[in-house]
């Protein structure tokens, strides 16, 4: 394979998610001096690329190649990049590229910036292509949104943080988990964002972590991976009054659009935070506006995370080494990892490994 060719599992409609992907050479965006390439090492395997591959979020552009939970070795690094050097290790995330100049890009926000770019399927601002993903050999993008991985975190473990890790990790940092007081906090869904929840709210010093599900099937997971309290919202419909008031913040990973919200408000104490991070393919559940009303509490969102963010997830899972669940998955099975994934068969993650 020369220098100049990229090849991966590219999808060329919807039925790729049937494990339809075909292996072969695709376009990237043009070369700039803030550039970046990388041999990929690994890729994640996120939610979102089967909803992408499927067109579940609306019709996709195809041809795409999927995968935004990238780690590899930077290979070739433009004249105006400073920040990283060739033979590095560094993962991209769901993010590769915003307008570096508005307030959210300052703050290190980029991730609300009004010109956020996808790492798959969005333009880039300067107009120099379509981003393309990780399911493949290699990758070229802005180098602002590779970050360095710390040498104690391992690939595998690396690249599912990159999307999955950071989208939870980033309302736990902004309400508070740990902390000077604990925080106690309750996580909605225990699948793949899930499992990475409760794993962060233990690393940061979580007073009280309450896995919520629909059934018991995963309490003992998810009292493995760090739940100190488990609620089955469909086998014991009245546990969750026990908590009522008690939590500070809740989030929501889980997508179903039949979900108790009111329930959930009622066991936040008044001013806690309740942050959904799902993104369902259908409409979700109304507001509950009486429980919101009278319980005190909050509603709101909260979308990936910006560069410093991601560096100090990173520095934490280096240092704490959470318990995290991820399989890794040979590259050339990308087919039957879609298919698994499809199926719900990971307990959590799977990551695509270039062998």
């Amino acid at each position: 394979m020369s220098s100049n060719e990229f090849i991966g599992w590219v999808a060329h409609d919807k039925t790729a998610v049937e494990g339809k992907l075909s292996w072969e050479e695709y376009q990237v965006k043009e070369w700039k001096e803030t550039d970046i390439e990388m041999d990929i090492l690994a890729c994640g395997i996120c939610a979102s690329d089967i909803h992408t591959l499927r067109s579940g979020w609306g019709p996709s552009q195809y041809p795409t190649v999927v995968g935004h939970e990238i780690v590899g070795k930077v290979t070739r690094a433009g004249s105006a990049v400073t920040h990283l050097k060739v033979g590095q290790r560094v993962g991209v995330g769901a993010q590769s590229d915003s307008c570096l100049k508005c307030r959210r890009c300052d703050a290190g926000r980029e991730s609300y910036c009004d010109k956020m770019g996808g790492t798959y399927q969005g333009k880039f601002v300067d107009g120099s292509g379509t981003g393309m993903g990780g399911y493949a050999r290699r990758w070229r993008g802005p180098s602002h949104f590779a970050v360095p991985i710390p040498d104690n975190l391992e690939t595998h473990v690396a690249g599912p943080l990159m999307c999955g890790g950071i989208t939870i990790y980033s309302p736990l940092d902004d309400y508070g988990c740990g902390g000077p007081n604990g925080k106690k906090v309750g996580i909605v869904g225990i699948g793949g964002i899930g499992s990475f929840g409760l794993a962060f709210a233990k690393a940061m010093g979580a007073e009280k972590i309450v896995a919520i599900s629909t059934t018991s099937s995963k309490k003992d997971l998810a009292m493995e991976l760090g739940a100190t309290d488990f609620v089955a919202m469909k086998d014991n419909p009245d546990d969750y009054k026990r908590l009522r008031r008690e939590l500070d913040i809740i989030i929501n990973t889980a997508s179903n659009p039949d979900q108790p919200f009111d329930k959930y408000v009622w066991m936040l104490r008044p001013r806690g935070h309740l942050i959904n991070i799902a993104a369902p393919e259908s409409a979700v559940m109304p507001i509950p506006i009486g429980a919101l009303l009278f319980s005190g509490a909050n509603i709101g969102g909260s979308a990936i995370g910006g560069i410093p963010q991601i560096e100090k997830m990173l520095k934490l899972a280096g240092e704490k080494k959470p318990k995290f669940l991820i399989e890794k998955r040979k590259m050339s099975d990308a087919n039957q990892a879609v298919r698994d994934m499809v199926d719900g068969k990971p307990r959590f993650r799977y990551c695509l490994m270039n062998e």
